[in-house]
């Protein structure tokens, strides 16, 4: 199974002017994260953002981060996802919205686009009037080629 086997990213919207036209406050610290998570692609750990954003606002602390996150994905900006590693990363949401297939046994991981998710939502609305958040799913299962050897050692 291939690792990160992704569509090509579409460029993620300027989070800080969709921000700005809801009137929305923006501090120094916010913009820092925002450039942060604006210039880079795929998906990131709160550390990784916090050690970006250090080299160019040194004052800023990690649990300004955490919370900067959690402000973003409230906002509905960026995803929360764990991909099984053991910790949460954080990925801006642009128009290219994709979810993941993670196998347990390698590791692998594979996108899926949204276009599969849409009917599952659909089903919780309409059955259950809740409006889900499908924003970043990852789904954990075997990729063929680790169930090919699963089924094998049956044998």
């Amino acid at each position: 199974m291939r690792k990160d086997a992704s569509a090509p990213q579409e460029p993620v919207p300027d989070l800080a002017t969709l921000l700005h036209a809801r009137g929305e406050r923006l501090t120094p610290q916010r913009m820092f994260v925002l450039e942060v998570l604006q210039e880079s692609s795929g998906h990131h750990t709160a550390e990784a953002i916090f050690e970006r954003t250090k080299l160019k606002y040194p004052y800023i602390n990690l649990a300004t981060v955490y919370r900067t996150l959690t402000w973003l994905r409230d906002q509905g900006l960026i995803s929360e996802t764990d991909l099984g590693g053991g910790h949460t990363e954080y990925e801006a949401l642009g128009a290219h919205r994709h979810h993941h297939l993670v196998c347990l046994a390698c590791g692998g991981r594979i996108e899926f686009a949204d276009e599969l998710v849409a009917p599952l939502a659909a089903a919780l609305d309409e059955r259950y009037g809740f409006e889900a958040r499908l924003d970043h799913l990852a789904v954990f299962g075997l990729c063929r080629g680790c169930r090919g050897e699963e089924i094998g050692d049956r044998g």
